[in-house]
């Protein structure tokens, strides 16, 4: 609206306004980059290289190399389970079934599993990686994105990271309950991971860990094995490959901020408390999600982010245990983001709302919904079957190497520039269609 109440049909005008606060912008943006570097700088000090037990890897390659000789190749032998078996199996796939109901009981889950097994680094690395997925789900219906995309775009999105965040949860939380079995028990009960399809890599590997208990060692193998497991299921489906991945709106996900992955961590011991010292923001950028190599490498990256740096996995914890994933990212900047939808008398919803890492004086907060109010539960289908490892076999062996900590890693005003690249392009999109 122009100062007569009539609407400006200038479709650059606003983006005009953003414009003409662009120096003041980048030099709040840069102090805020150097303040994360210098952070970084400082947190690293302390960093720790995670180290898989050579070993141990030396009894896995050759435990490997053996599931992948020719003879291994031949149908396995129908599992025989006792009663008791039998019961544990089942209760375990119901188990799964009923936690695996969309992203927040799944994130929830695996909280809660890391709670009572904390040797096991891997759950609250999905932990968090999973409420990563389900920002990026809530992004989809939030503020921006419904400007930049089509309602069928956003729906086959939403279907892409839905169909890996359920498969992923489908294929390791089984496991993860029959090692917590197994531990109630005092027996291994790994014998049993057949039944539920699990790849025959990672029976060596629980074996390994039940008897050495290196959590690095563990770690990487899932961190491999979840990536291979979705590779042919949801990478390479034709559908997602039209729908998603070779779209023009997934080629510009650094717009979208889709390859941005990142853990809140808090510096205090209250991580929820209102005063200027907000939660902090730790992790890394992935380049080609088409890449399994790549995506394999970025699980270790952020693995060692969260795991090798003390401050960063003590803050993490303390923001996890106080916050409940809901989708929502008011869940960790409540200064910039809303839960719900506000409109503020004066101020145009299509305006730009963001100063440097701060909303305009006035401007309603970034919506940000949460996902259970946002996207219906969507029914589980089996994934296909077959194992990924007699095809893989000979690439595995090379991913269990030191993991080096990033020397950057601080991303906090990584992800205030992104806000304002997509403010930006929502900005104009707005702009132009309603001109």
């Amino acid at each position: 609206m122009n100062g007569n109440g009539v609407k400006d049909n200038n479709p650059l005008k606003a983006v005009g306004h953003w414009l003409a606060g662009v120096p003041h912008t980048i030099t709040q943006l840069a102090s805020g980059k150097l303040a994360s570097l210098q952070s970084a700088l400082h947190l690293g000090q302390s960093a720790q290289k995670l180290v898989p037990g050579r070993d141990s890897v030396k009894r896995l390659r050759r435990a490997w190399k053996g599931l992948a000789a020719p003879s291994a190749s031949l149908p396995a032998p129908e599992l025989s389970l006792s009663d008791r078996e039998r019961r544990l199996v089942e209760r375990i796939r119901l188990e799964t079934q009923r936690r695996n109901r969309n992203n927040v009981t799944r994130t929830r889950a695996y909280w809660n599993l890391y709670e009572q097994h904390p040797e096991l680094h891997w759950a609250l690395l999905a932990h968090m990686v999973s409420r990563n997925g389900g920002w990026n789900m809530t992004d989809l219906e939030g503020e921006f994105l419904p400007s930049l995309l089509t309602r069928p775009g956003r729906e086959a999105l939403f279907a892409f990271l839905e169909r890996a965040n359920a498969l992923i949860f489908g294929d390791a939380y089984p496991q993860l309950l029959l090692y917590e079995e197994s531990k109630r028990s005092g027996e291994p009960l790994f014998h049993l991971l057949p039944a539920f399809g699990v790849s025959v890599f990672m029976k060596p590997v629980w074996e390994e860990f039940w008897d050495v208990h290196d959590p690095v060692l563990l770690t990487v193998s899932l961190i491999v094995n979840e990536q291979h497991f979705i590779e042919n299921r949801v990478v390479k489906q034709h559908y997602f490959i039209t729908n998603v991945l070779e779209t023009a709106e997934f080629q510009a996900q650094a717009l979208l901020q889709l390859n941005q992955v990142f853990f809140p961590f808090a510096l205090h011991k209250d991580p929820l408390h209102k005063s200027a010292d907000r939660l902090k923001l730790a992790g890394e950028i992935l380049e080609d999600f088409t890449d399994i190599k790549e995506r394999i490498e970025f699980g270790k990256t952020l693995y060692a982010v969260l795991f090798g740096i003390p401050a960063v996995h003590q803050g993490v914890v303390l923001f996890a245990s106080a916050q409940p994933h809901t989708g929502s990212r008011a869940d960790y900047w409540p200064h910039l983001f809303s839960r719900i939808r506000k409109d503020v008398p004066g101020v145009s919803p299509a305006g730009p709302k963001l100063e440097g890492c701060e909303l305009k004086a006035g401007a309603a907060g970034i919506y940000s919904p949460e996902l259970e109010r946002t996207w219906k539960d969507v029914p589980l289908t089996a994934p296909e079957t077959g194992d990924w490892f007699p095809s893989n076999a000979g690439s595995v062996a090379g991913h269990f190497g030191n993991i080096d900590v990033p020397a950057l890693f601080e991303m906090s005003a990584e992800c205030c520039f992104g806000l304002h690249k997509i403010q930006l392009a929502a900005l104009a999109s707005v702009q132009l269609k309603g001109n």
